[in-house]
């Protein structure tokens, strides 16, 4: 993507959240796969607004006063929402995508009340002492799909996570391709640190929902 795009090259996604204002999320017609809101950056999103992460205490999401990382954030959507829910997030990704990150950030401020959000480059395997100490959250949706990017994005996961931080990763089962192989080379490596859980469908927002949509929640073996 350009560094610099005019605003014409844009086109709105809308995700309307169950307070009723509405995330609106810049895509670009010109880029790479990260200038799209994914099919499970949506179900993601709608995933942390679900009743499982309501704080019955309080009411507040559990997201409020808790840092996040995301990886691979493209439009930042996923980050967005946990910002609006009161997480203090930093979305990532490569540098060709931080015009986008940034005009994301902009144009949803004011839904922002409780949390914060930045951008910052983070190219997967490279140092990650300036996202340090390990996050509460590390968030990721359809980051399974290079197989060159596999290896880099598990040791990125085992740099930045600590004991009890909670990684929860969405991704599209796809079937064509390399992706099957992608897939089953990225759980082989992350079983060496990491378990995980598969969260139910029925757990899942039931209008963002999706047979091949998978949410998982990670953590570090102890």
């Amino acid at each position: 993507m350009a560094a610099d795009v005019q605003e014409s090259e844009y086109f709105i996604r809308e995700i309307e959240k169950n307070d009723g204002s509405v995330l609106k999320v810049k895509q670009c017609y010109l880029g790479d796969v990260g200038c799209v809101v994914w099919d499970a950056a949506i179900v993601l999103a709608k995933y942390l607004e679900t009743k499982q992460f309501c704080n019955p205490a309080s009411g507040l999401n559990r997201f409020c006063g808790r840092t996040v990382v995301e990886l691979g954030a493209g439009t930042g959507a996923v980050g967005l929402m946990a910002a609006t829910l009161g997480a203090n997030v930093t979305v990532t990704d490569l540098q060709d995508l931080q015009t986008l990150l940034r005009a994301n950030i902009q144009e949803n401020q004011t839904l922002i009340r409780q949390g914060s959000i930045t951008a910052k480059v983070l190219k997967w395997g490279d140092d990650v002492s300036d996202f340090l100490p390990p996050p509460h959250y590390i968030l990721m949706a359809d980051c399974i799909y290079y197989e060159q990017s596999v290896v880099p994005l598990v040791n990125s996961l085992k740099n930045l996570a600590g004991p009890d931080t909670c990684i929860i990763c969405c991704y599209e089962q796809r079937t064509e391709g390399v992706n099957p192989k992608v897939e089953k080379q990225f759980f082989e490596l992350l079983q060496q640190n990491f378990t995980w859980e598969e969260i139910p469908l029925e757990s899942h927002d039931p209008e963002f929902s999706s047979a091949d949509i998978h949410i998982l929640h990670i953590q570090q073996k102890v």
